[in-house]
């Protein structure tokens, strides 16, 4: 039996969202030079060809690429990966809470989403203590969700929040995909590193009346296990090395299409009634067979096109910033408006596609 949008009307709501990157800003030239400095592999024109034909003009990358020497130990790059996630996690969460005028102590769960490093204690932990938190604040680290990790962390507080009212939940999705810098011959790793970069968000889920603000109607899931050697992390040398078959960029659009179709049918929802489209943007032959399985036009797909040229691939945070452009950078007339819909799609290791449907 369908379900109506009118019976959902007290849903979890969005109350505040923020972003955050190191300061460090290279454009696609000066990060295809870093690589050609220390493989000469990387001057064939076909890889140059990979980074530049990219739709990616920046990136932000926790390291100074005038001083990267390129063979690092796995030391170093943990190393990278704990001081990065804990400064721009940090700068997301406090620009986030500042936005909604929400005071740390307010904050009842804290769910942590990343994939390109591993702490014990996690970082829930670390940003409690940096943040002032309460002591009795429910955590949760999801690692190894990949790309399509902020997801399931909105979920898991969603959740929270629906059982428990009265309370807030803190979403952080936080990578440093250059502490996983690793250069060899291989397809995968120089698509790795021509789109990967750095960046955290940090999202409130709570109760509110404010009918500006998004509230999340329904999560759904698909999951492709025929795929699951297709994207993800393996270990090479206590190193982690990106695994990204071109088989995903062939697939994404048709299992995407298949997750849309089963969220918009349970609310008798057709694709044409969704106005606001915020896309994961996981390359340009991702978006591209997104937009073309669903036959979304250039303006729908806009806000995910504008991530990936100002920033890259930043895994499980790159879904958020693209809702953040949406939120907080369309132009007059195009702010999400009462009653309107949409819907956030991520794709991950699994191989999973993870979406959302929001109504305004």
């Amino acid at each position: 039996m369908n379900r109506a949008l009118e019976e959902i009307e007290h849903q979890p709501a969005i109350l505040a969202l923020a972003t955050a990157n190191p300061h460090n800003r290279y454009a696609q030239q000066e990060i295809y030079d870093l690589a050609c400095n220390h493989s000469e592999f990387y001057r064939n024109p076909r890889v140059k060809q990979i980074f530049m034909n990219s739709d990616i003009d920046f990136r932000h990358l926790y390291l100074d690429i005038k001083k990267f020497k390129g063979v690092e130990s796995t030391d170093e790059m943990h190393e990278r990966f704990r001081r990065g996630a804990v400064e721009i996690g940090k700068m997301a969460i406090l620009d986030c809470l500042s936005s909604g005028n929400i005071e740390p102590k307010e904050i009842d769960s804290l769910i942590v989403a990343t994939c390109t490093g591993y702490l014990c204690p996690g970082l829930t932990s670390i940003f409690i203590k940096e943040i002032g938190m309460r002591n009795d604040v429910q955590r949760a680290d999801l690692v190894g969700m990949g790309c399509a990790g902020a997801m399931p962390a909105l979920q898991s507080a969603f959740n929270f929040v629906r059982a428990r009212p009265s309370r807030k939940a803190l979403v952080v999705a936080v990578e440093i995909c250059s502490a996983c810098y690793y250069v060899d011959e291989s397809l995968e790793t120089i698509v790795g590193n021509a789109i990967c970069s750095d960046g955290a968000a940090a999202v409130v889920i709570g109760m509110s009346n404010d009918r500006s603000l998004p509230r999340i109607v329904e999560f759904g899931t698909h999951l492709e296990p025929s795929y699951i050697e297709s994207v993800g992390f393996e270990q090479r040398d206590g190193k982690l090395r990106i695994i990204l078959s071109k088989d995903l960029r062939d697939v994404a659009g048709g299992l995407a299409s298949a997750l849309v179709d089963r969220l918009t049918s349970e609310f008798d929802v057709r694709k044409e009634d969704v106005a606001h489209w915020i896309i994961h943007s996981g390359g340009r032959k991702v978006i591209d067979s997104i937009q073309r399985e669903m036959g979304l036009t250039d303006d729908q797909i806009r806000y995910s096109r504008a991530v990936l040229r100002d920033f890259g691939n930043m895994s499980s945070p790159t879904v958020l910033f693209v809702l953040n452009e949406l939120l907080h950078k369309s132009g007059p007339g195009e702010q999400p408006r009462p009653n309107e819909l949409g819907i956030m799609l991520a794709l991950g290791p699994g191989l999973a596609v993870e979406g959302a449907l929001l109504r305004w």
